[in-house]
């Protein structure tokens, strides 16, 4: 009940927004007569127009209207293509930093150019994200003539590219690129030495294509810049070859007679836990292996590291599975991102599963690294003035986007009607005959010439289906991590006469599948006729056969990703259909379906290929999917509530870098953070009004102090002797002047611009690797602080409690540091110069 009111709440308020938003379209094409009279140079020239605008008073929502019919006018004269007004729809979604719901095909790429123009015109960048360099490359240079023609200039940022190109591309008007080049780069700005060397401007508005694979699936392990430690490859080797010695229980629970093993796998939660007999084996081999003396416990805190290598090792052995969560290339262990299917190269997993997987793979075992600098893409993307995106798979995760990055999902209405057929999932009792239905139902649809999009969980299951259609001769494409260099080709070409495709879930998001193939069809308005004409009739043929059918090998772990796959037919209102096939010893059901349903569905099973239709298996997944969907969006809260914490101590620190880097002179800082550091420090060894008498030790204490600690001999008690009223605060006065003479002396002495640049240079290397540190020591408390609860503590408040006060340590080592390194470096010029500057001080 309370889920049909919430349902009908939000297509009201939906129904509500797009209802107000559609007189902005009205208003649009009641300007679009006026706008076609112009000639291409009025039409450029109003780009100047609209700035001058917005230095006179007004608003992006003022010019929205006439701005967006000037790009679509722009998009008829470069591409010959006319926006539909369900994409103005969308242009004023994405300007109202929200989610526009978009089906594939609507033509979302087209859309975004509206409210990118829109912005760029404020002068401040505008960064389009999309997923891989390929999409980005594409879009820049498909979109570049219509941009050219407004006069608004267009930068791509991909992997590889030098910090001058770079730079170019961030200096553009509009500049695509990827969401890990983005964070990258002001990661990377922010260990920089000087304002030149940095890439990324203020970073203002940000449009972010397939929003939902960026914010939710690749959400859940934060962006590090890391360098390595010593290597430790023996070690990894020798932790490897403990794990077949190390035997699997294989029930969480134990039973009457069971044998207990050393361990044991949470399928649900996807863990790995150590019985107690397992670590009482554990022990005894590290002994034996000499990694822990014979007297010593693997209980010390100092061994709790074997114990995390050793889970690290066996998730390698038992979670991680070749071909599905990683493929090996070049004698690297190379990741394949489970959402998305593609491979993420650069990228490593942490806590040394990624050094268990090379030791048990036999490859190269790279060092260990040490984090330099880490954020989350949430945290990221919160940066941005504003911030709106763009899917075909919005509205499952609408709670998420709202509840992270208060963004609403709008559900923009398709242009056509959608007519694809999205047939009942068909269950099987076990994979072989499930496998062979699959090929039975491919056989049917390639003797019709119907294109088939057939869509697996993983390379493993992929290539096993191209094997079997290679036995019995039939053509194919395989689209997986192996071969995503073909990727936008092979699923251009889907939907041509006969054709059949499989892929992973990476299924070409961003290129569409036009039925009849793209061979014949080109969005640029030059195409030429008789190319067209052959497309238009092979278009057709495809759609007397039924148009593109989709096969779901099996559901996947979110149902997003099954509706990802089904959206790939029925494309701009063309037919289509789509059938998921379902066994009972998929992994899905077989880790998250109770016994009773399956044995109950065992018992309705009279002929094993004939498959059951029964909702209780559609609900069983259903119930799955949401379970793990919810254990997903706990983890990704959980990073970002973590993360949360530090972002204050990273902006902080960011802030005090760019505060060093911009400023001409940091004497002023310097001579600031002296002046807290000697109060506290004169405050620690004598009162605030002196007895010479009683405090003649201390003071002793306190000039032997400011000799070793800072390299700074001062007659305090010349000065006491000669003025007995001195109190702590004025000593500490004198003290910080005489270090800002020692700092003028020496900037005299060596030349202001060459001090300046140095005391910088210092100043940001002692930050940063106190800052290094820092982030290790969080690291090392993250990792353990779940431990807490067995206190009765919370863990998220004793994180929160402890890393402050570890931040807080930090900034006062920072100015401690500071302090001591300045003062030995301005007193340690021992010349003539120096003895009469320092006489001239005593006296």
């Amino acid at each position: 009940m309370l889920k049909k009111l919430f349902k009908n709440f939000f297509l009201n308020k939906n129904e509500k927004i797009l209802k107000k938003f559609n007189l902005i379209v009205q208003k649009i094409n009641s300007l679009e007569k006026n706008i076609k009279n112009l000639t291409d140079k009025q039409l450029s020239n109003k780009t100047e127009y609209f700035k001058n605008s917005l230095k006179s008073g007004k608003n992006l929502n003022d010019l929205l209207p006439e701005a967006f019919s000037v790009v679509r006018e722009a998009s008829i004269r470069i591409f010959g293509m006319r926006h539909f007004d369900v994409q103005l729809l969308g242009g004023i979604v994405l300007n109202n930093q929200s989610i526009a719901e978009m089906k594939t095909g609507e033509g979302k790429t087209l859309t975004s150019t509206l409210p990118a123009y829109l912005n760029s015109l404020i002068g401040k960048g505008v960064h389009i994200v999309t997923m891989n360099d390929y999409l980005a490359k594409r879009d820049a240079e498909n979109n570049t003539p219509l941009f050219k023609l407004l006069k608004t200039t267009v930068g791509l940022n991909i992997s590889g590219m030098s910090q001058k190109l770079k730079k170019k591309a961030y200096l553009a008007d509009i500049t695509y690129g990827t969401n890990n080049e983005y964070a990258f780069d002001y990661l990377k700005d922010n260990m920089v030495f000087h304002s030149k060397e940095k890439t990324q401007r203020n970073l203002y508005y940000a449009l972010i294509d397939e929003i939902d694979s960026i914010l939710i699936d690749e959400a859940r392990t934060p962006l590090i810049i890391s360098n390595s430690l010593e290597n430790r490859s023996l070690f990894f080797l020798k932790i490897n070859n403990i794990i077949h010695k190390l035997k699997l229980q294989k029930k969480e629970k134990i039973e009457k007679n069971h044998e207990i093993g050393d361990f044991y796998i949470n399928k649900k939660q996807n863990q790995i836990h150590l019985t107690e007999k397992g670590l009482i084996k554990i022990e005894k081999i590290l002994i034996k292996l000499k990694l822990i003396e014979r007297k010593e416990s693997l209980y010390l805190s100092s061994h709790s590291l074997y114990i995390q290598h050793v889970i690290a090792a066996l998730k390698a052995h038992y979670l991680f599975k070749k071909n599905v969560d990683y493929i090996v290339k070049n004698n690297s262990i190379v990741i394949v991102d489970e959402h998305t299917g593609r491979v993420m190269p650069g990228r490593r997993w942490s806590d040394g599963i990624h050094q268990a997987i090379e030791a048990k793979e036999k490859v190269f075992i790279n060092n260990e690294n040490q984090t330099l600098a880490s954020i989350t893409f949430q945290n990221y993307f919160k940066l941005y003035k504003k911030l709106a995106g763009m899917t075909g798979t919005a509205i499952t995760e609408s709670k998420e986007f709202y509840e992270i990055y208060k963004l609403n999902t709008i559900v923009i209405p398709t242009n056509n009607p959608m007519i694809r057929k999205d047939l009942p999932d068909l269950v099987f009792i076990n994979k072989k005959e499930k496998m062979n239905a699959i090929i039975l139902n491919i056989k049917n649809c390639v003797k019709k010439k119907q294109p088939i999009l057939v869509g697996t969980i993983s390379i493993e299951k992929s290539e096993d289906i191209s094997n079997k259609l290679k036995k019995i001769g039939i053509k194919h494409n395989v689209l997986n991590a192996k071969s995503h260099k073909k990727e936008a080709e092979i699923i251009a070409e889907a939907g041509t006469l006969g054709m059949v495709t499989i892929a992973t879930n990476m299924a070409g998001r961003g290129t569409d599948i036009v039925l009849g193939g793209s061979c014949y069809f080109n969005q640029n308005k030059n195409i030429k006729k008789e190319n067209f004409v052959k497309w238009k009739k092979n278009h057709n043929l495809v759609l007397s056969v039924g148009g593109l059918h989709i096969i779901g090998t099996e559901r996947h772990e979110s149902r997003r990703i099954d509706n990802q796959l089904c959206g790939r037919a029925g494309r701009q209102g063309d037919i289509g259909s789509s059938q998921f096939y379902i066994s009972l010893e998929d992994s899905l059901i077989e880790t998250f379906a109770s016994k009773t349903i399956i044995n109950l569905m065992k018992k309705l099973v009279i002929d094993p290929k004939i498959p059951i239709q029964h909702k209780l298996i559609n609900q069983c997944i259903q119930n799955a999917q949401k379970k793990i969907d919810m254990r997903n969006f706990h983890i990704r809260k959980q990073l970002i509530e973590y993360d949360n914490i530090i972002d204050y101590q990273r902006n902080t620190i960011y802030k005090q870098r760019n505060q060093i880097i911009k400023s001409k002179n940091i004497c002023k800082i310097i001579d600031t953070i002296a002046q807290d550091v000697f109060e506290k420090t004169i405050n620690q060894f004598i009162s605030k009004k002196i007895s010479k008498k009683k405090e003649l030790k201390s003071i002793l204490k306190l000039e032997k102090f400011l000799v070793d600690k800072y390299n700074l001999s001062i007659p305090i008690i010349q000065w006491i002797e000669k003025n007995k009223k001195l109190t702590s605060k004025n000593i500490s006065r004198r003290i910080t002047n005489y270090f800002k003479l020692y700092h003028l002396f020496k900037k005299e002495l060596i030349g202001k611009k060459k001090i300046q640049n140095f005391e910088k240079m210092i100043f940001l290397k002692i930050l940063d690797l106190l800052w290094i540190d820092h982030l290790s020591s969080i690291e090392n408390l993250q990792k353990g602080i779940h431990l807490r609860s067995y206190a009765q503590k919370d863990p998220k408040q004793e994180y929160k409690r402890e890393s402050f006060e570890m931040f807080i340590h930090l900034l006062k080592i920072l100015k401690y540091k500071i302090i001591t390194t300045f003062s030995k470096l301005f007193t340690n010029l021992y010349d003539d110069k120096n003895m009469i500057f320092n006489n001239n001080l005593t006296n």
